[in-house]
């Protein structure tokens, strides 16, 4: 089997179950010799920074000497990226021999009464096996979607990371933070500390109840660890970070965005657990490992002139700390966006909190199943004026025409989106 056909076998799986659970996970697991328990993990779950958490820890235990495995989603550019060693997407030969792996086991698995994996299950399955395999310290796993029957839950990890929560998938997760809180905290595990930064005390309610039914130690934002953010310049956003007795000196995260601050706080508070369990974990390097840390399409500048960022946002919460994050860093000037959603997001939502800083705004479409036609979103937007464009390359020349020297040229909207802006600014800046 060749890395395409890998592929295309891993997409034609199913989405999601009607049933969702372990079992299937736990019946792969066991046939395959549980590999998820080859290895030191660290669980990350949350609505939003999961991705921008994974990478300050991966930086901060690589500053540290240790070599780490990362799990990860969505992709942005290459299937790859999901499974990394140090930073660095598996080969296209690691995909195709995991699948080959996999394929056997998933056709078994489907001619019993749980049915066949979901193809995230299957991309987990492929992680365990991987990071297993190799010579790593630790690895750092992303949850998919939710926490409590999310296909990574197998693990038994040395720490859990619930970042922040928010409200997004609530179709699939409930519709208020208490349940959605409910679902990330089904990732704590007996007696594994639990490091988070959520905020609404509905949730944190839920997330202390889990806790101390787990006996599982529980350090929160501003209440067992804090974070004083200084300033923020062009380099990125300076903080001091303390835990317990230690007060760290003046950071830099390069990621801008007080939510960046929050989440290398995050990163930091976890790495305190691993020293208080005894892990050789030395602070002198800590301000390294966050001034290397950088994560694709979180408030990332593809071009200089004219100015183009680029963000992942795709939910209220999200949307929100791009819009504060404009205003702390680039108040006063002109932005122009180019938005593209999916249907199943609170776009007016999102576009009214991002009216706050746009000027004027061009919206597309992309090739999605669930991608809103340019049409349908100029009629929604609160932001006038608004122009529709039938492809990027279309609402980039109208942005443009719209842009002086001073001007912030935004795109946002969607993650799969944003995958192929990025791609597009790669190949421009190739040629």
């Amino acid at each position: 089997m060749n890395y395409q056909e890998a592929l295309d076998w891993i997409h034609s799986r199913e989405k999601f179950k009607v049933k969702p659970g372990l079992k299937r996970m736990d019946w792969m697991m066991e046939r395959l010799g549980h590999p998820e328990k080859g290895f030191k993990a660290i669980h990350v779950a949350g609505t939003n920074g999961k991705g921008s958490t994974v990478s300050f820890l991966r930086n901060l235990l690589q500053a540290q000497g240790y070599t780490v495995g990362t799990f990860t989603s969505p992709y942005i550019e290459r299937f790859n990226e999901r499974i990394s060693l140090n930073g660095e997407p598996v080969s296209d030969a690691v995909i195709a021999r995991l699948v080959g792996r996999i394929r056997p086991l998933a056709e078994s698995l489907k001619k019993t009464p749980l049915g066949e994996p979901t193809e995230f299950e299957i991309i987990t399955a492929m992680a365990m096996i991987y990071f297993d395999e190799q010579p790593i310290d630790y690895a750092v796993v992303e949850t998919g979607l939710g926490g409590r029957y999310d296909s990574t839950n197998i693990l038994h990890p040395i720490v859990s990371v619930i970042t922040n929560i928010g409200h997004d998938h609530m179709n699939i997760l409930g519709s208020t933070v208490r349940e959605i809180a409910g679902e990330k905290a089904g990732i704590i595990k007996q007696k594994v500390p639990v490091v988070t930064a959520v905020k609404q005390p509905e949730a944190m309610e839920v997330i202390l109840e889990e806790a101390t039914s787990q006996k599982a130690p529980l350090f929160s934002l501003t209440t067992h660890f804090h974070v004083t953010h200084e300033a923020s310049t062009p380099e990125g956003e300076t903080f001091i970070f303390r835990s317990g007795a230690y007060e760290s000196e003046l950071l830099l995260s390069r990621m801008k965005g007080h939510h960046q601050v929050e989440n290398a706080s995050v990163a930091l508070q976890t790495m305190e657990s691993l020293k208080q369990a005894g892990d050789a974990i030395d602070r002198r390097h800590y301000r390294s490992g966050l001034e290397r840390t950088t994560w694709p399409a979180r408030f990332e500048t593809v071009r200089n002139q004219p100015l183009t960022i680029i963000d992942g946002a795709h939910n209220e919460e999200g949307t929100k700390a791009l819009v504060d994050t404009v205003k702390e860093h680039y108040r006063g000037r002109s932005v122009v966006l180019v938005y593209a959603a999916l249907e199943d997001k609170p776009v007016i939502k999102m576009m009214n909190q991002l009216k706050e800083v746009v000027d004027f705004a061009v919206v597309t479409s992309f090739d999605f199943p669930r991608a809103l036609q340019e049409e349908d979103l100029a009629s929604l937007s609160p932001i006038k004026p608004t122009l529709p464009a039938e492809n990027l390359q279309e609402a980039l020349r109208l942005a443009e025409q719209q842009l002086d020297d001073k001007s912030v040229l935004l795109i946002t909207g969607s993650l799969y989106f944003i995958s192929d802006v990025r791609a597009y600014f790669k190949s421009k800046m190739k040629k």
